[in-house]
């Protein structure tokens, strides 16, 4: 495993690797990924071996120009509404944090997409990883780079700590600036509908295109048949037990000496400071904003979670965000991370 900084000849290296079959963990704007070039199965595996991954649970597919959507996509099985659907999702959030499910073509091998006929695809926004794209294959499979069900990576170290000699190459391109993963939204099979809550609200979605659906329970799809990543009912789950409140209930909750408490801002923390009197371990209380902003809220989530699961505490208490823009991203992974 090589550990490097992004450079020219960083990426030319890692490009290399990837076009000759490897596996490279890169940053980007939301996570880091763990990336394979997304023509080729046998690299691909690598990635589901490389993380624990089970072959049933999808890969994205990044990009670096939206043309390649024409040779990795099969756009002409979209009805006229959808392509322009499309064709505006593109305008406004490519590059971005959201993977639209698509009709997949031939070229991309079954095992990318477990299976099914569609795949996700991404443009993401991160410079380093737009220019590994186009270095490399110009289609790279990319889950996030950990273990499977684990918290994700937002860090290069998080990456060497959870996967270590299992990547041939680690960039390091310092922390991901939106913290959270991707929105996944599919626009096949009539309507659109919003399979994973993510970097790109609903809210903002909708301004765009209109009413979509919201599937992001995790009902809606069996452990076989998943039709997007990240929708198991556990997953981004620290090794340490979390639970998840609404403010009052965390408020009511015992104090316990060992445990960690984790507020969404700072009026929260105030509040649970007045009712209890205990000093806490040093360490054990964070705040994902003090000021309540959403976007430093996703930012610092799992930066947090993972400095709290390699603490020792015995406990982690978190309290939900607001329900609305980043807030149901930052709630969908605390319930998943809780298996709620």
């Amino acid at each position: 495993m090589e550990f490097l900084p992004v450079s020219d000849e960083s990426l030319l290296r890692a490009a290399q690797v990837i076009n000759s079959g490897g596996i490279v963990a890169f940053p980007t704007e939301t996570v880091y990924g763990l990336g394979a070039n997304a023509y080729d199965s046998a690299a691909a595996a690598k990635v589901f071996e490389a993380k624990r991954r089970p072959f049933f649970d999808p890969l994205i597919i990044h990009i670096a120009s939206v043309e390649t959507l024409n040779e990795a996509a099969n756009l002409s099985l979209l009805t006229e509404e959808t392509r322009l659907k499309l064709s505006l999702l593109i305008k406004n959030f490519m590059p971005g944090p959201l993977s639209i499910v698509l009709p997949k073509s031939e070229k991309i091998p079954g095992i990318v997409t477990a299976g099914l006929p569609t795949a996700a695809f991404r443009f993401p926004a991160n410079e380093t990883a737009q220019k590994l794209i186009s270095l490399s294959s110009g289609a790279v499979a990319a889950p996030s780079a950990n273990l499977f069900g684990a918290l994700s990576p937002t860090r290069a170290e998080h990456v060497r700590d959870s996967l270590g000699g299992e990547v041939d190459i680690i960039l390091d391109g310092g922390q991901s600036q939106i913290g959270l993963e991707s929105t996944v939204l599919d626009l096949t099979g009539g309507g659109v509908k919003i399979l994973r809550h993510g970097g790109a609200p609903k809210e903002a979605i909708e301004n765009i295109i209109g009413s979509v659906q919201d599937l992001t329970n995790t009902e809606n799809d069996t452990a076989e048949s998943l039709s997007s990543p990240g929708r198991l009912k556990s997953h981004y789950a620290p090794k340490t037990p979390l639970s998840v409140f609404n403010l009052e209930d965390i408020i009511c909750k015992p104090f316990e000496e060992n445990s960690a408490w984790l507020f969404f801002d700072g009026v929260s923390h105030n509040a649970w400071k007045s009712a209890h009197t205990q000093q806490s371990r040093e360490g054990a209380v964070k705040v994902l904003s003090p000021c309540g902003n959403l976007p430093e809220a996703a930012s610092c989530l799992f930066e947090i979670l993972h400095e709290l699961d390699n603490s020792s505490f015995a406990k982690i208490y978190a309290q939900f965000a607001p329900q609305y823009g980043l807030g149901a991203a930052i709630n969908d992974r605390l319930k998943r991370a809780s298996a709620l």
